[in-house]
């Protein structure tokens, strides 16, 4: 699904990621690498198999929309390292002619040695591109001047049915200056936004991204 931001036009894809399609940039958020591996030193029983889902669905991003970046909007890996770290690297080497970058989040700790070794471009806590500035953190005054967009918070929305029957699903948010990126990693929980009326706020269910158009039925009744 395609969405017009800021007079710059963007592809929503469902796996948790925007594609800028003039730039040919895809970005995300808040992939959260080795997390699993963290829950599972916890004796949290998270399966292996979702670390190679993250791959495989980013992998299936670069090869279907022959993207040359790769923007993380901060927190790229969970914590302090671990092996899962080591696949930064081989995905870099695999893709040569992707660049891949990050704009730091708060999770963003490991040395720099680490992020130059595995080919990791780091820029700090802010980029600006054009129009557009990607920072982890949202701002609570958004420069009017540029569209911020953010990680950080998870967005999700609360979705009612008929009955009483609800369901929290991932979005993106876009409100005027400031939009947020769903968070792209597997166990990275939600955080419940509340749009106004005229922010734009797209669902991701399953392989398929919704517009919600009727906010009332984002709302308990």
């Amino acid at each position: 699904m395609k969405v017009t931001i800021f007079g710059e036009e963007f592809e929503l894809l469902p796996q948790k990621a925007l594609f800028w399609r003039s730039q040919e940039i895809i970005l995300l958020a808040d992939m959260h690498l080795g997390k699993i591996n963290h829950f599972r030193k916890a004796g949290i029983p998270v399966p292996v198999k979702a670390n190679e889902r993250n791959w495989e669905t980013l992998i299936d991003m670069v090869r279907s929309t022959k993207a040359k970046r790769i923007i993380c909007v901060g927190d790229l890996f969970h914590s302090h390292y671990n092996f899962d770290w080591e696949i930064v690297g081989q995905f870099t080497r695999a893709f040569p002619h992707v660049s891949f970058e990050l704009v730091t989040g708060n999770h963003d700790i490991l040395s720099e040695n680490l992020y130059e070794r595995s080919g990791v471009i780091v820029h700090g806590e802010r980029l600006r591109i054009g129009k557009f500035e990607l920072n982890h953190f949202p701002v609570d005054e958004p420069n009017p001047d540029v569209y911020t967009l953010s990680g950080h918070l998870h967005p999700g929305i609360r979705l009612f049915g008929k009955g009483k029957q609800s369901m929290m699903l991932p979005c993106f948010y876009f409100g005027e200056h400031q939009g947020y990126l769903p968070a792209f990693g597997m166990f990275t929980g939600l955080s419940r936004i509340q749009p106004k009326k005229n922010d734009q706020v797209f669902v991701v269910a399953d392989d398929s991204i919704i517009h919600i158009q009727d906010l009332q039925l984002t709302h308990e009744m």
